[in-house]
């Protein structure tokens, strides 16, 4: 369906990698920090840390609370093919010192993203590429913009006008 040329185009974005980790607690659980989220500057491996339920602002006295941390590209990268189980316990092992009072969590998953967020997008695609008008076949996402809400957007209205512009 599609040509060499998009193909190739295609071929060439390029993606950062990195591990999320979430900490599940029991209902009940106090997790009493200022902060709802915070960006981590100086640490090798953790980048975010946010407490997700605080965060969107769902918390309940009948649901655990949870707590996401994404890592640093380069840790990502690093430890891509590591074993998940040593990756989780590096994890774990800074998240100790940055929150060292956060509770025990019920339940832990570790999650690798080989493809987290776009570093290289598709060049001068306007947010979408055409592979085929009849019928119509396009494809878009950060893919074709860049890792952000405002490249999520670029890219929806690049394709409604698309769309739009072939009915």
């Amino acid at each position: 369906v599609i040509n060499e040329s998009q193909k190739q185009q295609l071929e060439s974005v390029r993606y950062s990698s990195r591990y999320a980790l979430g900490l599940f607690y029991e209902a009940g659980t106090r997790i009493d920090f200022p902060w709802a989220a915070q960006y981590i500057t100086d640490n090798p491996c953790i980048r975010f840390i946010s407490i997700d339920n605080k965060k969107r602002n769902i918390e309940s006295p009948e649901i655990g609370p949870s707590v996401v941390v994404h890592t640093t590209v380069t840790f990502g990268s690093e430890h891509l093919d590591s074993d998940p189980a040593e990756v989780q316990q590096l994890i774990l092992s800074h998240l100790e010192r940055i929150v060292p009072s956060l509770p025990k969590p019920a339940s832990i998953k570790c999650q690798k993203w080989k493809y987290s967020q776009v570093t290289k997008a598709v060049p001068n695609c306007l947010g979408r590429m055409i592979l085929h008008t009849q019928p119509l076949l396009i494809c878009g996402g950060d893919g074709f913009t860049c890792s952000n809400f405002d490249g999520c957007i670029d890219s929806a209205v690049s394709l409604a006008e698309t769309v739009k512009s072939h009915l």
